[in-house]
């Protein structure tokens, strides 16, 4: 597995090894000792999530507020989506930037997203299965988010604006100047 640093340099893009032949591939998803060499600390997770999304979905930008923030490990299994980390780390020198990346089923990249990111994608193909682990539980009273189309963000999600879906929750998310007065953990 190679591990390569972001704009973000704590956000992580993992190239995976893959065994091909003529019978397939085999590639390791996960190395949990090898991650935590990477990233520096050990790292427990304890939830895996999937989605399967249309062309056009945006789901996020989502994060979870303390006590339950979450990292991340996220890949495609289907499809292709433009994958979006913004940092919302409070006294972070990237505050409010963002990684952008495409992943694809077909190269089998992965993306490791720290604590204090917010996270979201769009599908950019006819449907695209997500799948990612996170090392804290999901909790509804601590989950908040920032509105995709955030000016001051400036976020590409690769598809016209008149392709993008988002569900109604997710089009009532506040703005990043909001969010500064509630959020967020220290780097």
């Amino acid at each position: 597995m190679n591990f390569i640093p972001q704009s973000i340099s704590d956000v992580l893009l993992i190239e995976p090894t893959v065994h091909s032949d003529d019978r397939g591939y085999f590639i390791e998803t996960f190395r949990q000792d090898l991650l935590e060499d990477a990233i520096g600390y050990k790292v427990n997770f304890v939830q895996d999530n999937e989605s399967k999304s249309t062309k056009g979905v945006i789901r996020g930008l989502h994060y979870q507020l303390t006590p339950y923030t979450q990292a991340k490990l996220v890949r495609v299994i289907d499809g292709s989506v433009l994958d979006i980390s913004v940092d919302i780390r409070k006294s972070s020198p990237t505050f409010g930037q963002h990684v952008s990346i495409e992943l694809t089923a077909q190269s089998k990249y992965q993306l490791f997203i720290p604590r204090g990111f917010a996270h979201g994608f769009v599908a950019l193909t006819d449907t695209a299965t997500f799948s990612y682990k996170v090392d804290n539980y999901y909790s509804n009273k601590h989950e908040s988010g920032i509105s995709f189309d955030d000016k001051q963000l400036n976020i590409n999600w690769g598809l016209p604006y008149e392709l993008l879906q988002i569900s109604d929750k997710d089009s009532q998310l506040p703005s990043l100047d909001k969010i500064k007065k509630t959020y967020l953990i220290k780097k």
